[in-house]
């Protein structure tokens, strides 16, 4: 890094995971007076990550619109474009649940503001420390998290890290309570998690972790190897993603050891720091563990007269026969879909014209055939605005003519015979069906049902009852018993 960018370094990259404590709300309807502590919240959130300035606040939230709009409602929908939620510039449920999820503390727009220079080691043998370890984890298992961490980043660029026991190091990972010489202090337990530093020298590239949290290498309390991911992907030069499946993507998530795996989104953005790996690595080489607990779904849909599940680069395929279904088969996704190298986040299919389609971030694959050939598009075929950048799952509904898109919290319909989305939507999916989860994950239709994954349950949705009449474990559709 040059000298002109050095007084950068002290912008701290702050990958602060942030439990904000308020209760919840009920949902704002434009009759309803805001309370004092969404407010508050609001106003915290939006200084924090979206740069509102004390000065901008205005009128605050009025409770009737004027011609002017405020620069409160624009940062909410700064934000509200940011997650893919509805652009309202109001305080709706949607927003304000997404305002009180832990999150890191790196801002989420204008990250080139942070990272002008494009900050990165130049070195690509970096070399790390632990300075201290949490009394919370063995030391084994605190080295365990912090080499896998850093072996996912590894294995996708040309990167090596070399532990160093004393003397210096690029990265050095430390554990430290309340004030601890850096002017960012934790704030104790259920606040900051973590924070970390772009590359450079003296304090740049390392990660501070707050011991007043629990941490663990499980899923009570805080998970070290999460949160060590995102915080090294920092360390590295990375900003935020708004790829939900990503590492970087900025609210903390741990689910199971079977969703440690890169994104495609996170894979581009160190490759477009460093380059590409020097030895071709297969990222999540080997199978999920699919009768995990937490096991969940990518994407499903029906192709070849077979219930296609994905996860990772893996698929399953249960052959229908009549009323049920029998025979399982497993693969790498490469082999029963040649061309496809991404990360499948949705899919659907359409029997009529005996075709399936293929999402993987911003683009669609049309297949006609398992092991054929496919054609390529862009969602924004489909007329989604700009700010839905992946699609989280999709069913097709043969009767109706349409195809319903699940991202976030919405669902949009689709009229397939007009090619156009409808203009009532996008619609929250909790909203007029009870029983329905808040996030869909994967989705396909069979037998008058639709079966909506999320997480690891499987919802049955009657199309004819227009409810969910029942809920099972997600991978008793790869034969794991029922619990």
């Amino acid at each position: 890094m040059n000298t002109g960018s050095m007084g950068l370094l002290w912008i701290p990259v702050l990958s602060s995971l942030v439990f904000v404590k308020i209760s919840w709300t009920r949902p704002i309807d434009g009759n309803q007076h805001l309370k004092p502590e969404d407010v508050e919240l609001a106003e915290i959130y939006l200084k924090t990550f979206y740069g509102l300035k004390q000065t901008d606040r205005g009128d605050r939230f009025p409770q009737r619109r004027t011609r002017s709009v405020s620069a409160m409602e624009m940062k909410i929908r700064e934000m509200q474009n940011f997650f893919g939620l509805r652009e309202t510039g109001g305080l709706d449920s949607s927003t304000l649940s997404v305002m009180k999820l832990p999150r890191c503390g790196v801002p989420d727009v204008e990250n080139f503001g942070f990272y002008p220079f494009k900050p990165k080691w130049k070195n690509h043998n970096v070399t790390y420390k632990i300075a201290k370890y949490t009394p919370d984890m063995s030391k084994e298992d605190v080295e365990k998290a912090f080499h896998s961490a850093l072996k996912m980043w590894r294995e996708a660029a040309p990167l090596r890290f070399t532990q160093v026991t004393s003397g210096s190091a690029d990265i050095v990972l430390t554990f430290a309570r309340k004030t601890h010489g850096d002017f960012f202090p934790f704030d104790g337990p259920g606040g900051v998690l973590a924070h970390a530093f772009q590359p450079g020298e003296r304090m740049g590239g390392d990660v501070h972790f707050d011991e007043d949290e629990t941490w663990t290498a499980g899923n009570q309390g805080y998970n070290l190897f999460a949160v060590a991911a995102h915080e090294i992907g920092h360390s590295l030069g990375l900003s935020h993603s708004k790829d939900r499946s990503a590492i970087m993507y900025p609210n903390y998530r741990y689910h199971s050891s079977t969703q440690h795996a890169l994104s495609k989104d996170d894979m581009l953005g160190i490759q477009m720091l460093y380059g590409k790996p020097n030895q071709k690595v297969e990222i999540q080489s080997t199978a999920p563990q699919n009768c995990d607990p937490d096991f969940s779904f990518d994407a499903a849909a029906i192709i070849d007269d077979s219930i296609v599940l994905l996860k990772n680069r893996h698929m399953w395929m249960r052959t229908i026969n009549g009323s049920y279904w029998n025979q399982l088969t497993e693969g790498l996704i490469k082999t029963y879909l040649p061309g496809i190298n991404d990360r499948i986040d949705a899919a659907y299919d359409i029997p009529s014209k005996g075709e399936a389609y293929i999402f993987t971030g911003q683009k669609y694959w049309v297949v006609e055939k398992l092991k054929s050939r496919s054609r390529v598009g862009s969602i924004q075929d489909y007329g989604f605005p700009s700010r839905v950048t992946h699609i989280d799952a999709a069913v097709h509904i043969s009767e109706q003519g349409k195809t319903v898109f699940f991202t976030g919290p919405f669902y949009y319909r689709f009229d397939e015979v007009k090619r156009q989305l409808e203009y009532s939507y996008p619609r929250l999916i909790q909203r007029n069906s009870r029983g329905l989860p808040r996030r869909v994950d994967a989705a396909f239709r069979i037998h008058g049902s639709i079966f909506l994954l999320s997480g690891p349950k499987s919802y049955q949705y009657d199309l004819k009852q227009k409810r969910v009449v029942k809920i099972i474990p997600g991978n008793s559709w790869l034969g794991c018993r029922l619990k």
